[in-house]
């Protein structure tokens, strides 16, 4: 008996989740040396700080936008204020790589029969691109972006409408965030919660608790009988 029953879609967030973020300022070494995980974590920091604050004050800027900014913010609190830099960490960002187990684990699970999908802050141009450059959409039924509906997670919008384009109900659909805060969103918007604990971070203190925590998305065919 799979662990979680009654699930006929697997959603997916993408940075983080299915795409290292971190690939992009490891990619700069060159530049950034021993500084590559602070700047990736500083940017990842601002990137989603910049999300949640414009969705608060009704501000919206599209995810490469916000990126960009994020960016010029990690670039300057670095001193590393470089043009040059700054052009190949974005175009690096459009091609960042999957985990290495992303793809057969999206094989196994279109074998078991679930359908899959991606749930993402990024713009459609942004996810296109990775799912594209990693081969995988074959291994997807859809892509949805929040510019479809115009903020960002954790409004319960956006997790609606992923539903709606999909045609299942909450709770038929597995949703799989490393983000723990989206997890958390997710799962009191009524979705089952995976948190994908890449990190190994500590549990947030916020509504909603995920069904299952685990490591890599290597152990989400398990847990549902795929």
């Amino acid at each position: 008996m799979p662990q979680l029953a009654g699930i006929r879609a697997c959603v997916f967030d993408a940075y983080g989740t299915l795409f290292d973020f971190a690939s992009a300022a490891a990619s700069c070494r060159d530049v950034l040396g021993e500084r590559a995980p602070a700047f990736s974590a500083l940017w990842r920091d601002k990137q989603l700080q910049y999300t949640w604050l414009r969705s608060l004050g009704r501000q919206h800027a599209d995810f490469w936008q916000v990126t960009g900014d994020a960016l010029d913010h990690a670039l300057e609190t670095l001193g590393l204020a470089d043009p040059a830099l700054r052009e190949r960490l974005m175009g690096l960002y459009l091609t960042l790589a999957c985990f290495p187990e992303v793809p057969e684990a999206l094989r196994r699970l279109r074998a078991g029969g679930f359908r899959t999908a991606i749930l993402s802050n990024g713009t459609p141009a942004m996810l296109n691109a990775a799912v594209e450059g990693n081969g995988l959409r074959d291994l997807l039924d859809a892509v949805v972006s929040i510019e479809e509906v115009g903020v960002y997670k954790t409004d319960p919008r956006v997790y609606q409408h992923a539903l709606n384009r999909l045609g299942v109900r909450a709770e038929e659909v597995s949703f799989q965030s490393s983000n723990a805060w989206d997890a958390h969103a997710a799962s009191a918007f009524g979705m089952r919660a995976v948190w994908c604990n890449r990190y190994g971070q500590k549990p947030e203190r916020l509504p909603g608790k995920p069904d299952h925590e685990i490591r890599t998305l290597a152990e989400l065919p398990p847990l549902l009988g795929a």
